[in-house]
């Protein structure tokens, strides 16, 4: 659910929770592609583990420090790869609550069967397999701030009991009857519009009105271009800590950086300045990095998929995943990538197909044939 980045640190100029000055960095020159601490430096910001310096984020860096001291709920918005935990993380950080507990949830990535269950608990034998009690996840959050992202994966019949537990702070774990009083923050996060997602049915309008008190817009990389290179440098810099090197970036690749237009955002940007990392001996190139898993493409027409009128948008839904997939070559990180939702969220489609498979769904059969749901990366 993250971008592989652990939260710490603190807004600058601000002390951390043990009164230490953040030490800000400077950027790297043309000569020597490193991070070096520095004194002061205007030309770089960061909130924790947010980094950038662009109008944009500098927004976002003051309404994390408004509404933090706060209780109010928060709505996170932001295409995938943006750093909406990273966000929520900062924001339970700066709270008065900080040293409370804070639990995250993806709710794409739990079925529908199980996810009432994996937010309020359940009691010993209250289903087939729940050999013990279980604390949900909202036991489990006490006092502190609960994290629910990718909301619009939640079903209509869940987000009903959500709803209940915001307005009463009360909930009975699966197999109980006794209820259960917490007071837990909760903030949630979506990579779709939320009005558009209350508009087709997605989203309970009474339950967007109850998250959005404060509601917070992360921006995409495109959005913030000149925190791009900062970013690619920070990145470059904990992989050179990490292995113990002295790798620099190759002049191509600042050019690249400039050029490129990041659908993946900040977890692309990560994960192929890693993947450029890997290869190179010395000069970090990451043109060559993406050139290693551009996907091949054979035998397709065209790279466009078309839907007849009247399609169920269950079954365009399903035609588009297994096509781009296809178009990816099997690779599901890209994929998600792609079709801009989490990996987990992705699994979750491949395996509700896959057991339709199983079962003998005829429609299924015959739009995913010659896709393996279990290949790829």
């Amino acid at each position: 659910m993250n971008n592989g980045l652990n939260v710490c640190g603190a807004v600058l100029g601000v002390p951390d929770r043990e009164n230490r000055n953040v030490t800000p960095f400077q950027a790297q020159n043309d000569e020597q592609d490193c991070l070096r601490p520095a004194a002061a430096s205007d030309a770089m910001m960061r909130c924790g583990e947010l980094y950038g310096s662009s109008d944009s984020m500098q927004h976002l860096y003051k309404l994390i420090t408004k509404v933090a001291p706060t209780r109010a709920n928060v709505l996170i918005c932001g295409e995938s790869g943006t750093g909406k935990e990273l966000v929520a993380s900062e924001i339970h950080r700066l709270s008065r609550e900080s040293d409370k507990p804070f639990v995250a949830l993806n709710c794409g990535a739990i079925s529908p069967q199980l996810i009432e269950a994996e937010l309020f608990g359940h009691e010993r034998g209250s289903f087939t397999g729940a050999v013990r009690m279980h604390k949900g996840c909202f036991e489990r959050a006490a006092g502190g701030t609960l994290f629910l992202d990718e909301l619009t994966e939640m079903s209509m019949e869940m987000q009903v009991k959500l709803l209940r537990v915001l307005e009463t702070g009360r909930f009975s774990r699966v197999g109980a009857d006794d209820e259960i009083h917490v007071k837990v923050r909760v903030i949630a996060a979506t990579n779709r519009d939320p009005q558009q997602a209350v508009d087709t049915g997605i989203l309970r309008s009474d339950l967007f009105y109850r998250l959005s008190v404060f509601p917070i817009s992360v921006p995409t990389l495109r959005e913030r271009e000149q925190d791009i290179e900062l970013l690619a440098k920070v990145f470059l810099a904990r992989l050179n800590e990490e292995d113990g090197t002295r790798k620099v970036f190759s002049k191509s690749s600042r050019r690249f950086l400039n050029e490129y237009h990041w659908p993946g955002n900040v977890r692309e940007l990560k994960n192929m300045v890693h993947r450029a990392f890997i290869l190179a001996d010395q000069d970090v190139d990451l043109a060559a990095a993406i050139g290693a898993t551009k996907p091949v493409v054979s035998g397709v027409e065209s790279d466009c998929v078309t839907f007849p009128l009247g399609s169920r948008l269950a079954d365009a839904e399903q035609r588009l995943i297994f096509a781009t997939l296809g178009y990816c070559g099997g690779n599901k990180t890209q994929t998600a990538e792609v079709l801009g939702v989490s990996l987990k969220t992705l699994y979750n489609r491949l395996n509700e197909y896959q057991s339709k498979v199983f079962t003998g769904d005829p429609d299924l059969q015959g739009r995913g044939m010659g896709v393996n749901v279990n290949s790829g990366v």
